[in-house]
């Protein structure tokens, strides 16, 4: 989160630099609730090595706001593991793609 953090923040300035956007807000998405719990919570800093200040303070500064999302929903997984049709129709309808040799 920490990484994905600083990326979005880099993206963010280039962003406004090349004045294609004022981006205020910028979510970050994770499926891991306990990574979002010591995100917003400032009392778990000293055992964690994962979640950098530079994290915690843009998630408590409300620049970056965090939202969980379930196993089942990443749309990465077309790319990465070897899913069953049901799963692999779900996931393209949400791309946008579709059969172009299916029959019209």
């Amino acid at each position: 989160m920490a990484a994905t953090t600083c990326e979005l923040t880099w993206l963010r300035q280039l962003l406004q630099q090349l004045k294609l956007g004022d981006i205020k807000v910028m979510k970050l998405i994770c499926d891991n609730q306990a990574a979002l719990h010591i995100a917003s919570n400032p009392v778990f800093h000293e055992r964690t090595k994962h979640i950098e200040i530079d994290c915690r303070d843009k998630v408590l500064s409300g620049e970056t706001i965090t939202d969980f999302i379930g196993s089942n929903d990443h749309l990465a997984d077309i790319f990465t593991k070897s899913l069953r049709g049901p799963q692999v129709e779900s996931i393209c309808n949400k791309f946008g793609a579709y059969d172009m040799y299916a029959p019209a």
